[in-house]
């Protein structure tokens, strides 16, 4: 029938692209991953940062380490609510242009593409990092400071390790964000999977095809 005819002939289209672009649609792939996979690593790293620094008490400190605190308390806060309240597509351009127009920075795309997920990541894992820490009972934290250790050794060796069972999931939905979030950053030039679909899409003129392989 005429259905079976125009299906035929979709598929074949598909698979026509597909043979002629498959290195471009894989390596596009394989930068989408380096991405996501490495901007989820280097978020997590960054989010740790922020919230143990955001956990420190000030109470005891005096003079300028208080201070000092404090001031790094408040930037992390500031941080995290400017990074989860504006869109990575517009993180991208801010952070990729305004380095190049006021600092005369111009960096590599790929590069460029690391950093901007792994900020926007570190933001949302810093809160999922505090959920976590929540989570802990407060007799761990106790115990902690009866056995006499410091904050950061609180942290690394009592708190931390506990908190990870709860923020795993949350890790894992976060890589998964990433990997569909990269689409934004063809904005900046990067050829992960969506900008080499675009240029696909370009030279065949069969848009939904090509965007059917991607999908």
């Amino acid at each position: 029938s005429g259905e079976e005819v125009a299906e035929t002939s979709f598929f074949a289209q598909v698979l026509a692209i597909w043979k002629e672009y498959a290195p471009l649609f894989l390596r596009g792939t394989g930068i989408t991953l380096l991405i996501s996979f490495l901007g989820t690593a280097f978020g997590l790293a960054i989010g740790f940062i922020v919230q143990v620094i955001r956990t420190i008490p000030t109470g005891k400190k005096a003079g300028i380490k208080k201070g000092l605190i404090r001031l790094f308390q408040i930037i992390g806060t500031i941080y995290v609510e400017v990074f989860r309240s504006t869109p990575m597509i517009v993180q991208a351009m801010l952070i990729f242009y305004g380095s190049k127009q006021f600092f005369s920075v111009d960096m590599n795309p790929l590069f460029a593409a690391c950093l901007i997920v792994s900020v926007n990541t570190g933001a949302y894992l810093a809160e999922t990092i505090r959920g976590g820490i929540d989570a802990v009972d407060a007799g761990q934290f106790e115990a902690a400071h009866a056995l006499g250790l410091s904050h950061s050794q609180q942290m690394m060796y009592v708190i931390l390790p506990q908190a990870m069972r709860a923020i795993l999931p949350s890790i894992g939905n976060e890589l998964i964000v990433n990997i569909k979030d990269t689409s934004v950053l063809n904005v900046i030039s990067v050829t992960e999977l969506f900008f080499i679909t675009k240029s696909v899409a370009g030279s065949t003129f069969q848009i939904f095809q090509a965007y059917f392989i991607v999908a």
